[in-house]
């Protein structure tokens, strides 16, 4: 059973009072566009934003749901303060200065904008059996693998949930040497797109998949929209958006199970 994200930031009910204060016209607009907009951000048509809605609320500094008054009036101060449209909806041009924060959080991304693929480490360290999805075999950068460790004893210590499945924040994929990457997406013929790349974040040994739930019928790592919808309600993914970056790890926001540490150049 999935673990439930302990903020109400999906849905309106039960929202403090406080959330029903705000521009009453962008909260019927983000609600009619919430699970309904066709729109392809990150390069695939999806339906609907609700998979972003907990990272867009924990950027705008709000525990209020989408639907909310209150989610839009602070995602209205957010524009504002970046020199957008104060309108409290989430469009286009608001999502993609969003993104271009969050993407800008990767040095990964920032690497790759100035065309430089970034070299695999000298060495790479074992996880442990525990530590993996499955038990399968991963491999990190020393830094990456002891900053993951700190971060899992901080989050099962703060949800106690998480440390009764040994399945929550396992890793499922780290280090990926860039020549069998190359291989598989040329076998896949997906070198260049949203799930696998030529040039991939896990070359650097920054990169790692975590366990983050699934829903029925799906693997831990399918982006469909059901399933990332689904993660994102969970009480692992929650945690991690509300203390993730205190141990150095920034989301890429198109799939929620894929962190990054950032307390070492690649």
């Amino acid at each position: 059973m999935m673990l439930a994200l302990g903020l109400a930031l999906l849905t309106a009910t039960n929202a403090p009072a406080a959330c029903n204060f705000g521009p009453g016209q962008a909260a019927v607009a983000n609600t009619a566009s919430l699970r309904t907009l066709v729109w392809s951000p990150y390069g695939r048509v999806e339906t609907g934003w609700e998979v972003y809605s907990p990272l867009i609320a924990h950027e705008v500094a709000t525990t209020c749901g989408p639907a909310t008054a209150g989610f839009a009036a602070a995602l209205g101060r957010w524009q504002s303060a970046h020199k957008l449209v104060p309108t409290g909806t989430v469009d286009a041009q608001t999502f993609e200065a969003l993104s271009r924060v969050w993407q800008g959080r990767r040095p990964y991304v920032v690497l790759r904008a100035k065309g430089t693929c970034p070299e695999p480490p000298a060495t790479v360290v074992a996880a442990r059996s525990a530590e993996s999805y499955l038990g399968k075999t991963i491999r990190l950068r020393q830094g990456t693998l002891t900053a993951y460790r700190k971060l899992v004893a901080a989050a099962k210590h703060d949800v106690p949930a998480l440390a009764r499945d040994p399945r929550w924040l396992t890793i499922f994929s780290g280090f990926r040497d860039p020549a069998s990457d190359a291989t598989r997406c040329a076998r896949e013929q997906n070198c260049n797109g949203i799930v696998r790349a030529k040039c991939s974040a896990h070359r650097s040994g920054l990169a790692l998949d975590l366990y983050v739930g699934q829903a029925v019928g799906f693997g831990p790592d399918s982006s469909a929209d059901a399933n990332r919808r689904a993660m994102v309600k969970t009480a692992a993914y929650g945690w991690l958006l509300a203390n993730a970056g205190r141990y150095g790890f920034v989301n890429y926001p198109f799939e929620p199970w894929h962190w990054e540490w950032t307390g070492e150049v690649p």
